[in-house]
């Protein structure tokens, strides 16, 4: 009987599944999203399926279908399964896309003949680790990487340190390539070093430990044990050269919880025993880390670091020091009082320090500008120093963004719109209209499948002209696709296009969501744009939701604050997204007094992290935004006062013929209004709410 029953319930399955694959699948569009649906639950037989029917009935998106069914079984594959899709889908995202997949299958497998191949077709080339087995190719075909070979313009050494010292945790191809370079004594052990220092700065703990034992093989447990707990392995002090190198990890990882303590450990056992080059390198990660934490000894202990790097180039030796750890050094010292004659020496000789690229940032041409006429000499021995800031100033001016609008006012100059580029002509938009990849990519973003959307888009942006992109742009903002549509607009430079930057959608309401909830639209306008680029779906990874991507709770609290009645389902609706929004924005203002800096920081961070950075004597509001210690929250402060400031130029423009005297004289047009010139101390401002915001 138990047997019988059995054999019917396995017939029941078979059965449902029978019927299951015997049901008819979708077609059209359907079938992409049923395709994307089977690949997420791993469902292979059904994703085969829709990828052949998506084929057979010519598809414009059958290759998306066909690439995710060849991801599934990749591992299986040989090289000719894949020149075939090649050959389908010539010059397309996915195929490239595709051969980025099988590198990384070919490295693992050290096939290195079809590697080259395939390598020599890789048009993206946008893969760390797929670099890291090109790199190592070379060293095979005998490229000497300690000559002076030439990649991208530095020396092939320089090249394979550099992806190897920016490595990931997980990526085999490049602790492959740092193994073999060690084992050929091309890298050597203060190179090794340097890349567990770099490891152990952005909390990479394999790599650190991977980097540790090529330099010292067999410190395995020594590594394992700082790794868990660094102030105690720091207890007992060494005295070989392999000890020194792992106490400096120790003290860099026991910096980043506690400074405090890393600087107490290193003044009472360990700075005797370190080398000026380890010693200036420990005191820069403290200094780091202190001046994230707004301590105010950072500066102090950026002083005490540069002194020790002094000294060490005295002895022959260089130090390399990350942009990241230098950026801190000018935000420590963008903290210090005004008066304090350190204040611009420090800043100067960090930015100067910076990597070529790094320094090109408009962030640090404009410190480096104020330093430069901040140190400079009173009367004529000074008026050099003052002329090359003020070129620097002038050029950045003519750029757009946060730091250019500040540079602008610096040299006395109104924030302006720039001229509009000439219309597109009908060949141009034509162009952009007949794109076979951005049509795929609107096609993707319709049907729901945005993040495959827009790497399509993105890719097919690749050597596109200023007029090209300016289509490009176009076309998007007709399909209402506003972050193609921004993005693409700001990939140009000398052709700026205000709309396509600054568009203003859902006009009219965000306009009476702001009179009635008494908040400035061009910073509504201007949060919202940094927000959800003005998709109204938009979710982020943290479960923000809608256009001005409000928490749940936060919604939920708003709305019972101004008796609004809300349940979980309505924070996408428009109207009320931008109510709730734009109250809860009211409301953080009020919170800080007005302070728009500190107001766009509690949006994004929460209040109580603003309150905090506000402690401590006054800051100039600039130098407070910079040194904000969130990545996210800094960038996105100075974003939204930055759009805020465009945004009431593109409204005045808007409401009055003459857009550039309406606007000239409005306190709205001025990001330093905006900024506010101080960020003072808690008690040198307004009291604290009564009330507590989530």
């Amino acid at each position: 009987m138990k047997s019988l029953l059995s054999l019917t319930l396995a017939l029941c399955v078979v059965g449902a599944a029978f019927a299951q694959n015997a049901a008819p699948l979708p077609t059209g569009d359907a079938a992409v999203v049923a395709a994307r649906e089977a690949l997420r639950k791993g469902d292979k037989p059904r994703l085969a399926a829709l990828a052949r029917t998506l084929t057979a009935s010519n598809h414009p998106l059958a290759m998306w279908a066909e690439y995710w069914e060849l991801g599934t079984r990749l591992g299986e594959l040989q090289q000719p399964d894949l020149n075939a899709f090649y050959a389908r889908w010539p010059g397309s995202y996915v195929e490239d896309r595709l051969r980025n997949d099988w590198l990384l299958v070919l490295g693992a497998r050290r096939d290195w003949a079809n590697f080259r191949g395939e390598f020599a077709r890789f048009r993206m080339n946008d893969d760390r680790e797929v670099t890291c087995y090109s790199l190592l190719t070379q060293q095979q075909d005998g490229r000497d990487l300690k000559a002076a070979g030439q990649q991208d313009g530095r020396d092939l050494k320089a090249a394979a340190l550099a992806a190897w010292s920016a490595r990931r945790d997980s990526d085999a191809g490049c602790e492959l390539l740092g193994s073999t370079l060690a084992e050929a004594r091309i890298f050597k052990a203060d190179d090794l070093w340097q890349g567990a220092r770099l490891a152990a700065e952005f909390n990479r703990p394999r790599a650190m430990t991977a980097a540790a034992l090529l330099a010292a093989p067999g410190s395995g447990l020594s590594v394992a044990d700082l790794l868990k707990d660094p102030a105690r392995y720091l207890a007992a002090p060494a005295h070989v050269r392999n000890q020194r190198e792992l106490a400096v990890l120790a003290l860099i990882r026991l910096s980043q919880t506690d400074p405090g303590a890393a600087a107490e450990q290193l003044e009472r056992s360990w700075e005797r025993e370190l080398s000026a080059e380890q010693l200036a390198t420990t005191w820069a990660h403290i200094a780091k880390n202190a001046a994230l934490r707004q301590l105010p000894n950072a500066h102090d202990q950026v002083q005490r670091a540069w002194r020790s790097r002094q000294l060490a180039a005295r002895t022959g030796h260089e130090l390399h020091w990350s942009d990241e750890l230098l950026a801190w050094h000018v935000r420590a010292a963008l903290r210090v009082p005004a008066g304090d004659r350190q204040r611009w020496p420090s800043v100067l000789r960090a930015i100067d320090a910076m990597s070529a690229g790094e320094k090109r940032d408009a962030t640090w041409r404009y410190w480096r500008a104020r330093a430069i006429a901040g140190q400079a000499a009173a009367g004529p021995e000074g008026d050099a120093a003052r002329a090359e800031s003020r070129a620097t100033l002038q050029a950045l001016a003519a750029e757009t963004g946060f730091y250019a609008k500040l540079a602008a006012e610096d040299l006395g100059q109104r924030v302006a719109l720039p001229a509009t580029p000439a219309a597109l002509v009908a060949p141009e938009t034509q162009a952009a209209a007949s794109h076979p990849g951005l049509s795929r990519a609107l096609q993707l973003i319709a049907v729901g499948l945005r993040n495959e959307g827009v790497r399509e888009w993105n890719f097919s942006l690749r050597g596109m002209a200023e007029r090209e992109l300016l289509a490009a742009s176009q076309r998007a903002c007709e399909a209402e696709v506003w972050d193609r549509c921004i993005n693409t607009s700001e990939r140009t430079r000398t052709e700026v296009a205000i709309a396509q930057r600054f568009p203003t959608p859902h006009r009219d309401a965000v306009l009476a969501m702001s009179r009635e909830v008494g908040v400035d639209p061009a910073l509504v306008y201007g949060l919202v744009r940094q927000e959800s680029r003005f998709i109204m779906d938009t979710r982020s990874h943290v479960g923000a939701s809608g256009l001005m991507q409000l928490m749940p709770a936060t919604a939920r609290w708003t709305a019972q604050r101004i008796g609004v009645p809300y349940s979980p389902s309505m924070i996408n609706d428009r109207d009320l997204n931008l109510r709730l929004g734009g109250t809860y924005l009211k409301l953080v203002l009020e919170d800080f007094a007005g302070q728009q800096s500190m107001a766009a920081a509690a949006y994004n961070a929460g209040p109580g992290r603003p309150r905090k950075w506000r402690d401590g004597p006054p800051v100039e509001a600039a130098a407070w935004a910079e040194s904000i210690p969130f990545n996210e929250t800094r960038d996105y402060v100075k974003k939204v006062l930055s759009n805020a400031v465009d945004y009431a130029l593109v409204l005045a423009a808007a409401d009055t013929a003459n857009a550039a005297g309406a606007a000239s004289n409005d306190p709205r047009a001025s990001i330093k209004a905006r900024l506010g010139p101080m960020v003072a101390g808690r008690d040198a401002t307004a009291p604290a709410p009564n009330r507590e915001l989530p």
